[in-house]
């Protein structure tokens, strides 16, 4: 038996560590909106105005309301907004409670790289700054971009183990991108930054045994405090250590067994992640989406009524089991981490896009939850982690089936725009009424530095 002051497991660390944490400071110090590949920021503004659908209909959900009151009871100095109420409070106020309220419905963007959410843990505390700063919105995409672009190659540099001992990566990861987000938008210097870095890892954590509740939520605005806090203070002069990556008891070592320094510091200077960024069109965890389309598929292909299906498998990654293989979701919001219960909507026609599809009734109706019982998962070490492929066999014997790769980016653009500025619709319209949601719309797509963040923040009051 190990002594009680020593430690029973111990995680590997790397013997040599090569400078992760300074260059990725360096690299985020030097990105220029001016040097920015024009998919890159197209991207860019298509997720701030995701981010800006899913945020203005998260802001009413009760996790958001109960933040709000106990954050605001302590008063704040008032220079920056929070989407919905339009009330003012402390930069870091803001970055907490809108970057909760934008991941209150999980209907926000992921990028695999980090096995999670980098919009809602990084923009939220580089707006809350750039706002109080009257930064222009030219300013707030390069930092933006730098942000999501660090957050992505440290995810990069511990996955998948660091996701698989149980973190969530929008929360730890996610804190890291925030800092280079918000020590880009403040000019700082790689050693700043790198600084900033350091005090994020340490302010980071994050647990995803919390999935299904509200803390889920709270960690992408924790992750977006926390680089804020970090930036401000690696600018006073704040100490942390320069290499909190890659160090001996370091982020790297203590929370993952991967360490992955090439991939962190893939020296191609235009590509950014921001480019493989993939959108949520179901309102459910991303890991179901996969199966989702491909129980879309089957059913407008075969046409085959519920009634006649007797058998349904779905193949999926490994790494969903502990993400959203809920087998019998009693809640509207337990039901979107059930790849069970969600290709049962899918199969029976429901609207999967539509958050107020996700109720705790609809998890108790007869006829998904016979769909629900029926399915059985395989899971399939060859599947890459958004990849599913889901069978159905009726009750002739014939079977038929439908795959989808929900990990691989859209590359068309224009295609890209249409969806979202529909789903922009679909979310805003019923907060702010039709003419103020084009209106705010049409000045999100464009995102010039034709009208101040502070007045379009105000744009997202409700009616």
């Amino acid at each position: 038996m190990a002594p009680r002051h020593q430690m029973v497991m111990e995680m590997p660390e790397p013997t040599t560590p090569p400078e992760v944490t300074r260059w990725l400071a360096e690299r985020a110090a030097a990105i220029s909106f001016d040097d920015l590949p024009d998919d890159a920021v197209t991207v860019a503004r298509q997720c701030i105005l995701d981010w800006f659908a899913v945020t203005i209909s998260g802001a009413s959900e009760p996790a958001v309301s109960i933040l709000r009151e106990e954050v605001l009871d302590d008063g704040a100095t008032p220079v920056a907004t929070l989407v919905g109420s339009g009330e003012k409070t402390s930069t870091v106020n803001a970055a907490l409670i809108n970057g909760t309220a934008s991941h209150a419905l999980d209907f926000d963007d992921v990028n695999m790289a980090i096995l999670g959410h980098p919009t809602v843990a990084i923009l939220p505390g580089v707006l809350a700054m750039a706002e109080a700063q009257n930064a222009s919105p030219r300013l707030l995409i390069e930092a933006f971009v730098a942000g999501y672009d660090v957050a992505c190659r440290t995810g990069a540099l511990i996955s998948p183990s660091h996701y698989g001992h149980g973190f969530h990566a929008t929360a730890t990861v996610g804190s890291v991108g925030s800092a280079a987000a918000c020590a880009r938008l403040l000019g700082l210097a790689p050693d700043a930054t790198a600084t900033a870095y350091g005090i994020s890892t340490t302010l980071a954590s994050g647990l995803k045994s919390m999935f299904g509740t509200m803390c889920k939520p709270l960690h992408a605005g924790r992750a977006a405090q926390n680089g804020l806090s970090a930036a401000r203070l690696a600018r006073r002069g704040f100490t942390s250590r320069p290499d909190a990556l890659e160090c001996a008891q370091g982020l790297a070592a203590t929370q993952s067994v991967d360490f992955h320094p090439d991939e962190a510091m893939r020296p191609e200077p235009l590509d950014f992640h921001i480019r493989r960024n993939l959108f949520k069109y179901h309102a459910s965890c991303y890991l179901t989406h996969g199966a989702i389309e491909a129980g879309i598929h089957l059913r407008d292909r075969s046409r085959t009524s519920t009634n006649a299906i007797s058998g349904i498998t779905i193949r999926v990654a490994p790494v969903t089991d502990r993400v959203c293989n809920l087998p019998r979701p009693a809640t509207g919001l337990e039901a979107k981490f059930s790849l069970r219960l969600t290709v049962a909507m899918a199969l029976a026609g429901r609207n999967t896009s539509a958050i107020g599809s996700y109720t705790d009734v609809m998890t108790q109706e007869p006829e998904l939850v016979r769909l629900r019982d029926m399915a059985t998962i395989i899971f399939d070490e060859s599947f890459p982690e958004a990849k599913a492929e889901v069978t159905v066999t009726t009750n002739d014997g014939s079977s038929h089936s439908a795959s989808h790769d929900a990990g691989v980016a859209d590359t068309d653009l224009m295609r890209q725009q249409t969806k979202l500025e529909n789903k922009f619709i679909a979310l805003v319209e019923p907060v702010l009424g039709a003419a103020e949601t084009r209106r705010l719309m049409d000045i999100l797509v464009l995102l010039d530095d034709g009208t101040s963040l502070e007045e379009i923040l105000a744009m997202t009051r409700r009616s």
